[in-house]
């Protein structure tokens, strides 16, 4: 899980603040915050590891630079997924205007969580199920904690629509699981 749920909103937006400052010992602490969120969240879209992990520094590189400007709000996270998302989508658009090489299927999961190697198997191949926005989706709820309304708001589409794409990707997570 996200080391995001072991520190409030308060706590990442006095951080942000701190970073605002200059305190690079305040990025660190963020940094340890959500790595594996955004880590996360850009391998399943991107679905390269070494992208992903060039998307997670780059997002900390641009909360340095942003950091003056943030509007404490209560979504710090999203804030800061919506970062990872431009520098995502950029990615893309460089990868598909330079290369014709297939993406890797990947899913972070972080070696601590005491999964076996059947569990990392089963995981993978029921993310493998569920089409891009959909694995969004559920990595944002899931790994990032991000509320729907949150999701809906750095997604850029109706709350009723990331529901039913939400809804729709645990239904065929289940289906998956039963099946096998």
């Amino acid at each position: 899980m996200s080391n995001v749920e072991n520190i409030s909103v308060k706590e990442l937006d006095e951080q942000i603040a701190k970073i605002a400052d200059g305190d690079k010992s305040a990025l660190a602490v963020l940094y340890n915050c959500i790595s594996v969120s955004v880590y996360s969240y850009a391998l399943s879209v991107l679905k390269n590891r070494s992208d992903a992990e060039d998307v997670l520094q780059d997002t900390l590189l641009e909360i340095w630079r942003s950091a003056p400007g943030y509007k404490q709000m209560g979504k710090p996270i999203a804030w800061v997924i919506t970062i990872a998302r431009s520098l995502c989508l950029m990615n893309l658009r460089r990868k598909n205007r330079f290369s014709d090489e297939p993406f890797e299927t990947a899913v972070y999961m972080p070696e601590n969580e005491g999964l076996t190697c059947e569990d990392k198997i089963v995981i993978r191949t029921c993310m493998e199920t569920l089409g891009d926005v959909e694995r969004e989706i559920v990595i944002m709820h899931a790994v990032s904690g991000l509320k729907h309304r949150e999701i809906s708001e750095v997604l850029k589409m109706p709350l009723s629509t990331v529901l039913s794409k939400y809804n729709r990707a645990i239904k065929k997570l289940r289906k998956t699981l039963s099946d096998d």
